[in-house]
Parts: structure tokens; sequence; C-alpha cells
């Protein structure tokens, strides 16, 4: 067998990465990753250097595949391990470049082995095999599946991560009537003011299919998107290109909420899905309104799972005022490969004591659902 690194998707042809794959979710599609390279949204002078593992046969198939990328930084993977940085600049460590196995910028859970567990183990073995040869500190698997888990969690010197998300569930719910009868009184009051608030604005929203925008409509997008950025003094991650880009090749995966006063666009935010989950990205607004955030990125979102029979609403990272919209909180994992003993050592105790106060904390949100006590919810 053969492990090879790609500095590039284009490699790798999509039939082979996509015919590796088990379900529909976009963001591991090599029509998704490969538009982030040839964005020019990751490479040369971002930090990101793509260097995907794959495992091949003597006759040149295809047994198994990790995205991964060079680190020069920790920016966009929110799994914060700034701290640990810190920690080798003060020893003397080197802890960048860091090799990471993620979706870039992404930090929504799924497959990141892709194959079978038994190739897969084979290429995760080889890869933090040649780590040290390769002067990288680590290698970090983000925001896994239960098949990676099951894969990692059987390999020496791994260490187990938990963070907590927050997703809604679609309980069968006829319309977003009946999702709002599912909470309890005093919430239903806040969710229905809080959307009568944004009806007063005399704002629109419109949904709009991937390839039903056009370049005008995607610039204003993108100037919504880079705006959430500059206002905090920080360059955007995604290029203008991207998003075109994503639009000619995957188009049926991406939905865009336009939101406008009139005539006059204001606001927009923009999803991905698949055959089961819808997942919110970015949003982004060019006039400040009372409310609107919650109405485009979240009360939009639930109506569109319902309308459309999705299970799962995955809005994106933290955000506790997701909890009480009825946002559940979901345990995720991530999985680190420290190659220096000390720093492994190191690691290993403090996410122990994380990992109590993340339970702790998952628990306790679960606690402040704003589900009526007979409906229920699942817990973490």
């Amino acid at each position: 067998m053969i492990v090879e690194y790609l500095y590039s998707l284009a490699q790798v042809s999509a039939e082979q990465w996509n015919g590796l794959l088990v379900d529909d979710q976009p963001f591991l599609r090599h029509e998704f990753l490969s538009t982030l390279e040839d964005s020019g949204s990751l490479g040369q002078g971002t930090g990101w250097q793509p260097a995907h593992q794959i495992l091949k046969d003597a006759q040149g198939q295809l047994l198994a595949a990790m995205p991964a990328y060079l680190k020069a930084h920790s920016y966009g993977e929110y799994v914060f391990d700034w701290a640990w940085a810190d920690a080798c600049r003060r020893a003397g460590i080197d802890y960048y470049p860091k090799l990471l196995a993620a979706v870039p910028f992404s930090p929504v859970q799924g497959a990141r082995l892709l194959g079978e567990p038994a190739a897969c183990a084979t290429l995760l073995d080889a890869t933090t095999g040649s780590l040290a040869g390769l002067e990288l500190s680590s290698l970090h698997v983000n925001f896994t599946d239960p098949k990676a888990d099951a894969v990692l969690q059987d390999r020496d010197g791994w260490l187990a991560r938990l963070g907590c998300q927050f997703h809604w569930h679609n309980r069968g719910y006829r319309d977003y009537g009946d999702f709002l009868a599912a909470l309890t009184s005093r919430k239903r009051k806040q969710l229905r003011k809080e959307r009568d608030q944004v009806a007063g604005l005399g704002v629109s929203f419109e949904w709009r299919k991937g390839d039903e925008l056009s370049e005008a409509e995607w610039d204003f997008v993108y100037a919504c998107y880079a705006n959430t950025y500059e206002v905090r003094g920080q360059d955007p991650y995604l290029t203008r290109a991207f998003f075109s880009l994503l639009a000619e090749r995957v188009p049926e995966a991406i939905r865009v909420v336009l939101v406008r006063q009139g005539s006059r666009p204001v606001a927009m935010a923009f999803y991905l899905r698949d055959g089961d989950t819808l997942y919110g990205r970015y949003w982004g607004c060019l006039q400040e309104f009372d409310q609107l955030h919650f109405e485009t990125c979240f009360y939009q979102g639930i109506e569109y799972a319902i309308a459309e029979g999705l299970q799962r609403f995955d809005a994106g990272a933290q955000g506790e005022h997701k909890l009480i919209r009825g946002f559940e909180p979901t345990l995720t994992r991530s999985w680190h490969y420290l190659v220096h003993p000390g720093l492994r050592a190191a690691v290993a105790e403090f996410l122990d004591q994380e990992r109590a106060g993340v339970q702790a904390y998952a628990r306790q949100a679960a606690e402040a659902l704003p589900y009526r006590q007979e409906d229920g919810a699942a817990s973490c």
C-alpha cells in the first residue's frame, strides 16, 4: 500500500474522492474542498496549505483519504488550541507547523477519515508516524463523526477533546406553529414577539438555490459576509470567487436567504443542505435591524427545515442564544496527537479537567431548554 500527501485536491479525481463518501453532506465533497483551493481561500499566504493524506493500493486504487492542511496558525478551526501553542512557545517548542484534518472555516461534524475503517487506520498510523520526520508538532482531527471516533479511540497516543454546539431537531413538526406549541408559554411569547418586531420592519425574505442568484446578487452576499469580519477589524476567510465557484459546482446544496426592505437588499444568510440537515454558515447585513439576525439565521431556517422534512438544523458554532430558541446542546469531539511527550502529558491533564466541565455545561444547558416538560428533548 502507498501513502501520499496531496498538495492540491486536483491530484485526485472527483470520482475517486467522492467514491469514498458514505453520505451526501456537501462539506467533504471534492467540489467543495477544491473550491476552497481554486478560489484562493486557501494556499499561499493564508496559513492553510493543503496536505491531503491518501492511501492507495499497488494498482493505484484509492482506499482511504483524509482532508488535511498544514497550519501556520490556529485561525478558522473552532477548536481552540492557542493556549497550547503559547505553552510551547514559552517552553521553546515549535507548535507550528501542525497538521489539521478538518473542513476549513466550518465547525461542522462529519467524516474525517474516508474509506473502510481498516484502511483508515493504516492511513492514520502512517501519518502520525511521519510527523516527527516532517518536523510537524502534531496532528489534529476536528469535529469527527462516530466512524472516525471508533478508529481513533483504538490508536495509541491520541487524546480526545469534547466541545458543545447547539443543534435544532425536527420532532415531526407539521409547521412552525406546531414547533411553537412544543415550547413553554413564556418562550412562545418571546419568540412571537421577536418575529413580530421583524415583521414591523417591512422586510421580505426570499430563499434561493445556488444557481438562482445573479453575479450582482453574489456581490451583495459577499459584501454582507465580508462586513461581519471588517467590523471586527479582520479579513474575511473566504474570497469572493469562492461563492461563484461553489454555486457552479454544487448549486443544489446551496440556499441563500436574501432580505430586502422594499426593493433594497439589506441582509443575507448563506446555508448549505443535504438530504437530512440544514447548515447555517454565514450571515451578514449592511444595515442593523433589531432581531433581524435571529429571524434570518434561526427562525427562517427552522421553518425551512420543517417544510423540507429535514431532521436537523446545525446553525454553527457556539451561541447560548440558540438555546432559548430550541437548539439543543450537542457534544462534539476532536482528537489530538502530539509528538512531544511532555506536551502530550500536559495536554492530557488539561483535557481531563476540561472534559468534566464541558459535560457539566451540556447537562445544565439541556435543563434550560424551552420545551414543555412533556415534550422533552434529546440529552447529550
